[in-house]
């Protein structure tokens, strides 16, 4: 995969989940990050389950709907209709066109699109409104998902077109992809973050659908790059999967083999976004997982730290919605 030489991406289009503004959790100074639909991986505590599939969805936030049946009464595939005790609406899955004229015709907002088909040039229209921020903050844009990598020329082109701005690029992903796209990605860089849930590899595959040998592998040949850009490791901390300190241990002896790493970030794990779950009609296995107290979280920190023979580790604020 390569963008170079290419003079005209403007018009290369890719699908966007949405931006989010004025970030301060996603690199330097204020951000646009812009979210993208898709990812390889399926953590079960994913936040932002809309993100994972890489098409477009339709969501119903069933405390909303009225049942009036505009939406049934629009719908040209004959997926909707309303069900028997009269109060909500029921959809077929297989039978809907994704045409969204559902939502369109839904007053009440009880029916949400996730995802829109949208160019680079469209993708820097949206960049450019935030401009000022990043000169008066040291800010800039950040590309997550779902997984950037999985719509790799879109990125590429995102990314270079912001530099080529002056821009402020930075990444957030799981790097499972193909060495060859993420060499082309990291010149257009200047902040890396990349997530190592678990070291183990079948532990890893058993709670996300995949090993972690291409990650690992892609994080050694990344850390030797020529590209000046720098690396942030990012472990979603989630109780009964990977806060004990073996598989922490392990990690940081891990990341301690990369001269790039700046920084490890614990980000504890949240709720939000369950609620997402229902909106798109699955379940959300995560209800019961317990959360992390501030002082386990600090010990958990302490105890890396006093370890980490020269890479810091903090306690960030959760995770920003990959």
């Amino acid at each position: 995969m390569s963008i170079n030489g290419t003079t005209n991406t403007g018009h290369l289009a890719g699908n966007v989940l949405r931006f989010e503004r004025s970030s301060i959790h996603d690199g330097q100074g204020l951000r646009t990050v812009i979210f993208l639909k898709g990812c390889p991986l399926n953590c079960p505590w994913c936040s932002t389950p809309e993100s994972r599939d890489s098409g477009m969805e339709r969501g119903y936030i069933r405390s909303l709907c009225s049942a009036c049946g505009r939406c049934v009464n629009i719908c040209p595939s004959g997926a909707l209709s309303t069900c028997s005790t009269g109060d909500k609406v029921t959809y077929k899955n297989h039978e809907c066109a994704l045409c969204f004229s559902c939502a369109d015709a839904c007053l009440n907002g009880a029916v949400k699109k996730y995802g829109y088909r949208m160019t680079v040039n469209q993708v820097m229209e949206e960049i450019a409104k935030d401009e000022i921020f990043y000169y008066h903050s040291g800010g800039g844009i950040t590309i997550s998902g779902g997984e950037p990598l999985a719509q790799p020329l879109f990125t590429a082109a995102i990314l270079k077109s912001s530099k080529k701005a002056g821009i402020h690029t930075a990444m957030e992903s799981c790097f499972f992809a193909d060495s060859q796209i993420i060499y082309t990605i990291l010149p257009l860089l200047d902040l890396l973050y990349v997530d190592i849930k678990h070291i183990n590899s079948k532990v890893h595959k058993k709670w996300t659908g995949e090993g972690n040998e291409i990650i690992l592998d892609n994080l050694l040949k990344t850390s030797s790059s020529p590209n000046p850009f720098s690396l942030v490791i990012r472990i979603p901390l989630i109780k009964g999967f990977n806060d004990d300190m073996q598989n922490l241990m392990g990690t940081l002896q891990f990341v301690e083999k990369l001269p790039k790493v700046k920084l490890i970030e614990l980000l504890p794990y949240h709720r939000l976004g369950s609620e997402t779950y229902d909106h798109l009609g699955q379940v959300y296995n995560c209800s019961t997982l317990a959360t992390h107290t501030t002082r386990e979280l600090e010990a958990i920190s302490a105890g890396m730290n006093s370890k980490s023979k020269n890479i810091p580790v903090t306690v960030g604020s959760g995770f920003n919605a990959k």
